[in-house]
């Protein structure tokens, strides 16, 4: 098990309030203030478990500056109440900024199958055939 110090535990809990005011966010037709609340959470819970020069490091390496424009304009965009455009802008520049972590996370997913008691669990998944 991998030790958090206790300001990574608040940067855990503030990056999971922002994923959950995101996503209510985005539930009730793109509310800006539960947007706008959740960007703030999350990137202030991204400090906290990673350090502020190293989330300074990463957001303005050279070649993801493009990806950070796009998230950082899309934040201040759904700050400024444009909510839809603000979202669109800011998961082009997540894309851009996270390409490089995809394959590992996905690679992760498709691990969890070797796992037995989720392996038995998907094939019955996927023997179920019944559209009812």
């Amino acid at each position: 098990m991998v030790s958090l110090t206790d300001f990574q535990r608040i940067g855990v809990g503030l990056v999971g309030f922002g994923l959950f005011f995101l996503l209510f966010g985005m539930l009730l037709y793109f509310d800006s203030v539960l947007l706008a609340f959740g960007n703030i959470l999350f990137l202030s819970g991204l400090v906290f478990i990673i350090g502020f020069r190293r989330t300074f490091t990463f957001f303005f390496q050279r070649p993801k500056m493009k990806g950070t424009s796009f998230f950082l304009g899309g934040v201040v965009i759904v700050l400024l109440r444009w909510p839809l455009l603000g979202m669109l802008l800011e998961a082009y520049g997540f894309i851009n900024l996270f390409r490089s972590f995809f394959p590992v996370a996905f690679g992760f997913l498709g691990s969890l199958a070797n796992i037995p008691v989720l392996s038995k669990l998907l094939q019955k998944m996927g023997d179920s055939s019944s559209m009812v």
